[in-house]
């Protein structure tokens, strides 16, 4: 298992990653089910947080397997058997969800986590067999990782109301592995080939968002309730689908992991503030549900609270989006106004009488002033090379 080429021609994902992408999805679509019922609760700050550690060990299982396999991947029997091993890990994950969310037990979610990563440890020790060059940033990882995981199996052992304390420091210690192991060296990784992978995960947990918002949507009109409402709702929800996809794809991640030096210093940033953008994505998806409860069944959300279910997670993922993927591109400050403004109106909409609706038009008038300023350039680079033929 020596690293892979990081300048290797034409390559992408394997069927193999996809397939551990695709069992991933039972586990976010876990996360999203639980966050709706926290909002139909009225849970909404406590559900978000139980949302966002559950969905911090979906997210950061998935990474660390990607960033690994961009590196080395011999494909060979060894290799799949013990990624089908973290699959199985992933679903164990994905049973353990709701009982995380209800009751606050987290030995199953635990377990899951657990050989997910300890998989991935055994990856490392045999990548550090075979990459002498490497070896020391191999064994800093296959420790990093082995250590952290006896930390969240101690952490069963923690009284509860001791817990959440626990588990950001177990947080912090698993963001710190990555840091702490690549100052030994750089790991052969893609850049083609990691920006392919969080380009599919992001369509991934928007697809998620939109399955989840239309299963709400399809039963609420089924109670033949608030028709105007709905209709309103399914609009908006599909405006900010189709308006997060653009907007992400706006630009080619791989030019921002380039082998520069300063790109070396965005990896990080880029590849944390991903966590927003992923949880984001899926929890607009449970905002959408959740108003469409509140809409038929009159729960016990206030219409604001209710709103911002919706517009929040939309406001998140439009600003890390431009954090993270987007400015870096930007030179003028008239490109990079319009998001943070945008941003404003988006959570400013959580108090009109259709949040969604409102907030997907806001974010489809961002879609228009990000591309149609792109469009006369083009057409003067085309005129000029008419000129220049003729």
């Amino acid at each position: 298992m020596v690293g892979r080429n990081p300048g290797e021609p034409h390559r992408s994902a394997t069927s193999l990653e996809l397939f551990f992408d695709l069992c991933f999805v039972v586990a976010v679509a876990q996360a999203s089910m639980s966050l709706h019922e926290a909002f139909a609760e009225g849970e909404h700050g406590s559900g978000a947080l139980r949302f966002a550690l559950v969905f911090f060990t979906i997210w950061w299982a998935w990474m660390n397997f990607t960033w690994f396999a961009s590196a080395y991947d011999p494909d060979d029997v060894t290799y799949r058997l013990t990624v089908l091993v973290q699959i199985t890990g992933s679903l164990i994950l994905a049973a353990g969800v709701r009982r995380a969310f209800e009751d606050g037990d987290l030995h199953i979610i635990t377990l899951g986590y657990v050989v997910l990563r300890s998989a991935l440890a055994a990856l490392w020790l045999r990548a550090a067999l075979s990459d002498a060059a490497r070896r020391r940033t191999a064994l800093r990882f296959a420790a990093g990782v082995t250590i952290c995981q006896l930390g969240w199996l101690g952490l069963l052992l923690v009284p509860a109301p001791a817990r959440l304390p626990g588990i950001v420091v177990m947080i912090v210690a698993e963001l710190s592995v990555p840091v702490w192991a690549e100052s030994a060296g750089r790991t052969p990784w893609h850049p083609h080939h990691i920006a392919e992978r969080y380009e599919l995960f992001t369509l991934i947990v928007l697809g998620e968002s939109v399955a989840a918002a239309t299963v709400a949507v399809r039963g609420a009109f089924e109670r033949h309730q608030g028709t105007g409402s709905l209709y309103a709702l399914a609009a908006g929800g599909l405006l900010m689908a189709y308006a997060m996809w653009w907007l992400y794809f706006a630009r080619p991640a791989h030019t921002l992991l380039a082998t520069t030096h300063q790109a070396r210093r965005r990896r990080f940033p880029w590849a944390y503030g991903h966590y927003l953008i992923f949880a984001s994505a899926t929890a607009e998806g449970a905002g959408l549900a959740a108003y469409a409860d509140h809409v038929t069944r009159h729960t016990g959300s206030s219409p604001a609270a209710a709103g911002a279910a919706v517009t929040v997670p939309a406001a998140v993922f439009l600003i890390t989006v431009w954090l993270v993927h987007l400015r870096p591109h930007q030179r003028s400050l008239a490109e990079r106004v319009p998001f943070p403004l945008a941003a404003v109106g988006v959570l400013a909409a959580a108090w009109s009488p259709a949040p969604a609706l409102v907030a997907g038009v806001l974010l489809a008038g961002l879609v228009v002033v990000v591309t149609v300023p792109r469009h006369p350039p083009v057409a003067r680079e085309r005129k000029q090379y008419a000129q220049a033929a003729e």
